[in-house]
């Protein structure tokens, strides 16, 4: 394991909440991880059964990626959260690398020939999402691989879109208030506790920023998928809800390549 800096100063990390984080992801990631978001990133990734590579992971909370890779990939996990780093250092495998540092600014990484490079579930919690794409970018080897899971921009945006239901149609459908413009959004992780409860923040973006951030940093975008939830319902409005689901994907993933190096 890394020696683990001061952590960086600065509002965004999940430092305050990162005890409730490391529980409900535990070792193998929430629902959601581990149905869709894991098997998801390591298809795009290639890396399952590599006896080689290298992956650096920004916003790499308390490892739940670094869990899934095989031993012979080199692994170099980055946050902005010392908590998370240290509970990452607890969980991660032998040689695996940890360092507490913030995404969008230097990195504290030395390494700068990376095969792959993910940001899963993260960007959207960094003020300055276009530099951690950037860093990704000088990190990498020509033709390294980017992946990029995001909570889905146009349809789960924190605050300005909801669940609502047609009665007259029989339809649940997504409600959307906001979306072209950027917006920074506190979220209160138990908001039962009421104002004192921890704050955390979300940034969102429009699809086009990403696209254009990526190109900006020489990477060639290789695919975009959506992801959906596969629970299913049962009862009486069991039809519009699986119908939604399958209609209003959760995540939405970038897989690039490395173009050319800035």
């Amino acid at each position: 394991m890394e020696d683990r800096p001061r952590r960086p100063r600065g509002d965004t990390s999940w430092e305050g909440v990162s005890r409730w984080y490391d529980r409900s992801l535990g070792a193998d990631g929430n629902y959601y991880h581990q149905r869709v978001v894991l098997p998801g990133a390591l298809r795009l990734l290639g890396l399952a059964g590599a006896a080689r590579g290298s992956l650096l992971d920004l916003g790499c909370g308390q490892g739940v990626l670094e869990r899934q890779l095989p031993p012979a990939v080199e692994y170099w996990g980055v946050d902005a959260s010392a908590a998370l780093i240290s509970a990452a250092c607890r969980r991660g495998g032998r040689g695996r690398h940890f360092v507490v540092g913030d995404a969008t600014r230097e990195l504290p990484v030395p390494k700068k020939d990376f095969t792959h490079a993910a940001a899963i579930l993260s960007l959207q919690n960094m003020d300055g999402g276009d530099q951690a794409v950037a860093n990704a970018a000088r990190h990498l080897a020509p033709a390294g691989r980017f992946v990029i899971v995001l909570n889905h921009p146009c349809f789960r945006i924190p605050r300005q879109s909801s669940w609502e239901v047609d009665a007259q149609n029989k339809l649940q459908y997504r409600r959307v208030n906001r979306y072209a413009s950027p917006l920074r959004i506190p979220l209160q992780a138990h908001p039962s506790q009421g104002q004192g409860s921890p704050v955390t923040w979300s940034f969102h973006h429009p699809v086009s920023d990403y696209g254009r951030w990526l190109k900006a940093s020489g990477f060639l975008i290789e695919s975009i998928e959506e992801w959906s939830s596969d629970k299913v319902s049962v009862g009486k409005a069991a039809r519009q809800e699986n119908l939604s689901r399958r209609e209003f994907p959760l995540f939405l993933v970038f897989s690039a390549r490395l173009e050319r190096k800035s």
